[in-house]
């Protein structure tokens, strides 16, 4: 299928994208797909956005140094399959800012194939609406066992963790003041460096 253009906020084909379709687009644009829906990943992320990824990502690298949990951060793959298909046939990959995988099985050259334990996204202008709807109800499906979103502004943190099979209640908290991260006894996630 032809590229999507540069700058559009969703694209539609007549029939899915798949990751196939995606490594023949241009290596300077960023998509995700949902359901064979494609995403632009642009603009770049703001200094504020990244700032808080790379501390949360510092944080997550030395709690898991001694552990058999992988930290990981974007831009990655995240394959969520609906099954069994070949990767160039998936119609759902995802480049979430961080992720934890526990499963060593999920860690392929080309990202993660399947659910990580853990997901955070750190809000963007152009994505905080699909990162409250779209893509916590796809980590959800896919049996994430733990979601925050964070707006690197305020550092106030929105949680869900899987129960039974679907999210329960969101748990708020604020990053200065730190954010267990349930799935994970003992971790806790708090910002209190300079932004």
């Amino acid at each position: 299928m032809n590229p999507p253009s540069e700058g559009a906020n969703a694209l539609q084909s007549a029939g899915k994208y798949t990751y196939a379709d995606s490594k023949a687009w241009p290596e300077t644009e960023r998509w995700e797909l949902i359901g064979g829906e494609a995403f632009a990943m642009s603009p770049a992320p703001t200094r504020l956005h990244q700032r808080i990824v790379s501390l949360l990502m510092t944080k997550l690298g030395a709690w898991f140094a001694d552990k058999p949990c992988q930290p990981l951060v974007s831009p990655l793959d995240v394959f969520l399959p609906e099954g069994e298909e070949a990767l160039n046939e998936v119609s759902t990959v995802v480049q979430p800012d961080l992720v934890v995988v526990c499963d060593e099985a999920k860690l392929i050259d080309e990202g993660v194939r399947g659910a990580p334990d853990l997901v955070i996204e750190v809000l963007s202008p152009s994505t905080a609406y699909r990162d409250f709807t779209d893509k916590r109800a796809l980590y959800e499906k896919h049996g994430v066992r733990e979601f925050w979103v964070v707006n690197p502004v305020t550092l106030e943190v929105t949680a869900w963790n899987l129960d039974h099979g679907s999210f329960g209640l969101p748990r708020p908290g604020l990053l200065r003041a730190g954010l267990e991260v349930l799935i994970f006894p003992g971790l806790t996630l708090r910002v209190t460096e300079k932004l």
